[in-house]
C-alpha cells in the first residue's frame, strides 16, 4: 500500500547530517550518489541546499514511495535506483561523481515496520531481509550448524555470551521450528545473564550478527567502498557514517591504508606509499555527533563518519584491502555448510 508522506516534514533526517551538508559545502552545482537513500533525508536536504543532480540508490524496494515524492519535487535532479550499491560500478559505468555517500545499517523506516523482523518488539515472521537478498533467516536459523552459529554471533554481533545463546537456539529449534521474532527474542533473554546497567537490549549484539549474515553486509560494504571509489571524480570526497566497530574497522582501514598522509608505521623508517597502492589524497579522523544531536537522538550516539578525497592515481584494484578482511567474508558463507 502506497503511504502518504510530506516532504520535509515526515521523512526521517539521518544522523549527522549538518556535518554531511558542510563537507558538502563547496559543491553547489555537482554530481551526488547517495548510496544508503533509506528515509530519504540527505538526498533532499543536498537537493534543497544545492543545485546539484542527485542519484540515490537502495536496496530496499518499499522505501520507493518516499523517492517518488522525491522525484516530483525535482524531477530533472534526482533519480532513484532499486539495487544494491555493491553494484553501482555497473549502474554508473559511465558517470563520475563529486560526492558519494554511504549511511550504513538500518533506516528508521525498517526499524518501525514490524512486519520485516528487525525489531524486538515484533511478533511476526523472522524476516531481516533489508531487500535483493537470497537468503531466508527462518531457513538459515534452522539449518545452520551450532558451531557456525556460535561464531556468527560472536564475531559479527561481538556478543560474549554467543555460545549460550547458540546452544538454546538449537535446543529449542529440535523442540519445534522457530520461525516467529518474538520466539528468538525469548530464546536470547532466556540466554543472557542480567545486567541492569547495560544500556542496550539484550537482543541487540544477536540481531545484529544474524542481520549482517543474511544480508552478506560485509561484502557489501567491501565492495561498495571499491565501486564507489571508481566512481569518484578527482578531488571528489566519499562519506561513510558506520553505527558498530566492524563496519568502522573497514571504512578506517580502506581510507588509512590507501591514502598518501597514512601515518608511517615508525619515524625511523622510510614512508612506503607505493603510487599503485594509493587512492586517496586524505583521509580525516573520527566526527560523531554532537552532545546535542545526542540528546535529541539518543541512537546517533554510535554514529561515526569518515570521509577520504580521491586523488589524481588512476584506480588500481586494491587486493589487500579484500584480503585483510577475508575471515568476516568467509564467515558470511558459514550457512551453507551443514
Amino acid at each position: 500500500m502506497k503511504k502518504n508522506i510530506t516532504l520535509g516534514k515526515n521523512i526521517h533526517f539521518p544522523v549527522l547530517l549538518n556535518e554531511v551538508e558542510n563537507l558538502c559545502s563547496n559543491i553547489q552545482k555537482g554530481e551526488f550518489l547517495d548510496c544508503t537513500f533509506g528515509g530519504g533525508g540527505y538526498s533532499l536536504q543536498l537537493l534543497k541546499k544545492t543545485n546539484s543532480k542527485i542519484d540515490a540508490v537502495d536496496r530496499d524496494k518499499n522505501i520507493k514511495y518516499i523517492a517518488d515524492e522525491i522525484k516530483k519535487k525535482f524531477p530533472d535532479r534526482f533519480t532513484f535506483f532499486n539495487q544494491k550499491f555493491s553494484q553501482i560500478g555497473k549502474t554508473f559505468k559511465d558517470k563520475k561523481f563529486d560526492v558519494i555517500i554511504f549511511d550504513l545499517g538500518l533506516s528508521s523506516y525498517q526499524l518501525k515496520d514490524l512486519s520485516r523482523g528487525f525489531s524486538f518488539k515484533s511478533k511476526d515472521k523472522l524476516n531481516m531481509n533489508m531487500g535483493l537478498s537470497d537468503l531466508n533467516l527462518i531457513e538459515v536459523i534452522n539449518s545452520i550448524t551450532e558451531k557456525n552459529l556460535k561464531l556468527v554471533i560472536k564475531v559479527f554481533g561481538e556478543e560474549k555470551e554467543a555460545g549460550i545463546i547458540a546452544k538454546n537456539i538449537i535446543k529449542s529449534r529440535t523442540l519445534d521450528k522457530i520461525s516467529n521474532t518474538g520466539d528468538l527474542v525469548e530464546i536470547i533473554k532466556k540466554s543472557k545473564k542480567k545486567n541492569f546497567n547495560n544500556k542496550i537490549d539484550v537482543c541487540t549484539k544477536t540481531f545484529q550478527a544474524l542481520r549482517m549474515l543474511i544480508n552478506q553486509e560485509i561484502s557489501e560494504l567491501l565492495n561498495g567502498l571499491v565501486e564507489a571509489t571508481k566512481l569518484l571524480k578527482i578531488g571528489g570526497k566519499i562519506l561513510v557514517i558506520s553505527f558498530h566497530s566492524i563496519e568502522d574497522k573497514i571504512v578506517k582501514y580502506f581510507f588509512k591504508n590507501f591514502s598518501l598522509n597514512k601515518p608511517n608505521s615508525s619515524r625511523y623508517l622510510p614512508r612506503n606509499n607505493k603510487k599503485n597502492n594509493i587512492l586517496f589524497e586524505k583521509f580525516n579522523k573520527i566526527i560523531k555527533p554532537s552532545l546535542k544531536e545526542i540528546k535529541t537522538n539518543p541512537p546517533s550516539r554510535s554514529a561515526r563518519l569518515r570521509y577520504a578525497i580521491r586523488c589524481k592515481n588512476n584506480f588500481e584494484f586494491p587486493n589487500e584491502f579484500f584480503e585483510n578482511f577475508k575471515d568476516y567474508i568467509n564467515l558470511e558463507k558459514v550457512y551453507a555448510k551443514k
